[in-house]
């Protein structure tokens, strides 16, 4: 498996069907940490959903419309990050999730920097976003740390099992993360 070396001995690679195992057991393992957040941890129950869902996410990858890669860290599925391009707009949006034991040490923050230097320097957009929820303050320190600005709050934005929860909205542009480069 190619695999974009990480710091922390991680490593971000494109899923593969034969991930499929291996991202229902992580989610399995987490269902009750990942369910507070994310609205599709009660679909996500068998192997076959994970298999299904990596399938469509590759159809997607092909049609360069998204890209969603496991990180993996000392050999072992972490976490998923995702990117949703909109190419009208030359911007992506970030998505990601991360098994609550490798949490805390810096590797999503270090896979959406990689990622985010993919979509301007290798891809060319203009525009990177994350949204989170407001409550989620783990999620919104990741893109605090890289730089992004806090553009605004979508009330109601997602309904969540049983209520709806507001998203902050982060935006980077690239010009900002080039200034930001050359000063660091």
């Amino acid at each position: 498996m190619f695999c974009k070396s990480l710091e922390n001995d991680a490593c971000l690679a494109l899923l593969e069907p034969r991930h499929a195992q291996e991202m229902a057991l992580l989610i399995d393992a987490n269902r009750a940490h990942l369910r507070r957040w994310l609205p599709w941890v009660d679909a996500m129950v068998t192997v076959r959903d994970s298999r299904q869902w990596i399938k469509e996410a590759l159809r997607l990858f092909a049609e360069g419309r998204e890209m969603h890669m496991g990180l993996w860290v000392d050999g072992n599925l972490a976490g998923v990050l995702g990117a949703q391009f909109l190419q009208r707009n030359h911007s992506a949006m970030l998505g990601y999730w991360l098994g609550a034991l490798y949490q805390g040490r810096g590797l999503m923050t270090a896979a959406c920097r990689a990622v985010i230097d993919h979509c301007f320097a290798g891809l060319g957009l203009n525009r990177v976003e994350i949204r989170c929820a407001v409550e989620n303050h783990r999620s919104r320190a990741i893109p605090q740390r890289l730089g992004f600005r806090q553009e605004g709050t979508i009330r109601a934005a997602e309904w969540l099992y049983d209520h709806y929860v507001d998203h902050v909205v982060y935006g980077l542009l690239r010009r900002e993360w080039e200034a930001a480069r050359v000063q660091a």
